[in-house]
């Protein structure tokens, strides 16, 4: 009997162990629902390459994403804008380094529903109009905005307050970061805003490219003029290359945990995002960086270089040149301008 217990015991110790060893070998990321469809992509191929190991990918919004990385919850963050000062803080408190790396540039799209004929184009100025605080319960109607549009009152619907697309879309086009009427349809799932707008006729909202590339048979995107060209653009991934598609071009990025990289596979996991990322990037509808880029991020992974370019603060009309040509800091600072602005 007692060797009957004896092994039972070192069986359970070895299931223990087991399940130790795997819950190590999980490779997990959260954030971004913008990012996600990457993120998703690579931990697909990267399991079909390497049968044995597991990556999780969540898809809490960049905000909710950022709370699990600052904690250490994560190994690594999606992230569609920098690491802001609150966050770079708690990181910092908790003893949380990281290394950001911008892994693609996204177009962020408005859309209207296809049965909307009359909406041709939006300025930044007529945006700001719509989605600005002090609009709500005053500018409902399309023809406020515009005499030749609708008679009639738009829905609006947009991502929630922990997405990055939000915080970049109010920095843009609001004036400030959060800065936004808060009646209007939100979800962190992009999927739901897609259907939200394609059953909605005098729907108006936005949201990363992919989606929309997904779905150009349920949306239709609408051309944003230029302020310094004032020529309405398309997103496209030749106008965010060129810069045309100004203000909403933007980079999204991975933000790893120089903790997590100690574990071999978290390292070869990122080494691999980076490889393949481009062609990847592609495949969901982004736009990838030039090849150089991707280039210098494997060797910013390599010399071990901590920290973010962009001070706790987000940008908009960053150029696609300008990613790996600043300065790494842990600390808040003041964000650096970007040339032309």
């Amino acid at each position: 009997m007692p060797g009957v217990l004896t092994s039972r015991i070192a069986a359970s110790v070895v299931a223990f162990a087991s399940t130790i060893a795997a819950a190590q070998q999980t490779i997990k990321l959260d954030g971004s629902s913008t990012v996600f469809p990457v993120s998703e992509a690579v931990a697909e191929e990267f399991q079909k390459a390497n049968p044995g190991a597991k990556v999780t990918v969540g898809n809490s919004g960049t905000g909710g994403g950022f709370k699990k990385f600052v904690r250490g919850e994560i190994d690594i963050s999606d992230a569609s804008r920098p690491i802001q000062a609150k966050e770079m803080e708690e990181a910092k408190k908790n003893g949380i380094e990281y290394i950001e790396l911008p892994v693609a540039f996204d177009a962020l799209t408005v859309m209207v529903n296809p049965k909307n004929a009359g909406v041709k184009e939006f300025t930044i100025a007529q945006l700001k109009q719509i989605w600005e605080p002090e609009a709500q319960g005053k500018i409902t109607k399309w023809n406020q905005i515009n005499p030749a549009w609708p008679d009639a009152p738009f829905k609006l619907y947009g991502p929630g307050t922990d997405s990055g697309t939000f915080d970049y879309f109010t920095e843009a086009v609001t004036g400030g970061k959060g800065k936004s009427r808060p009646d209007y349809t939100a979800s962190e799932d992009d999927n739901t805003l897609v259907q939200g707008i394609a059953k909605d006729t005098n729907a108006l909202g936005y949201f990363g490219y992919a989606y929309y590339a997904e779905n150009t048979d349920k949306l239709k995107a609408v051309p944003i003029v230029n302020p310094k060209t004032g020529k309405a653009v398309l997103p496209s991934e030749a106008s965010v290359k060129d810069g045309t598609y100004a203000p909403l071009s933007r980079p999204i990025f991975i933000y790893v945990s120089t903790k997590s990289l100690e574990r071999p596979e978290v390292r070869k996991f990122v080494e691999f995002y980076l490889t393949h990322g481009p062609d990847l990037v592609k495949e969901v509808k982004y736009v990838p960086l030039p090849s150089d880029a991707y280039e210098k991020g494997l060797q910013r992974l390599k010399k071990g270089e901590k920290g973010t370019a962009f001070g706790g603060h987000s940008e908009a009309g960053l150029h696609i040149d300008e990613l790996f040509n600043r300065p790494l800091t842990t600390d808040v600072k003041e964000a650096p301008k970007t040339e032309g602005k």
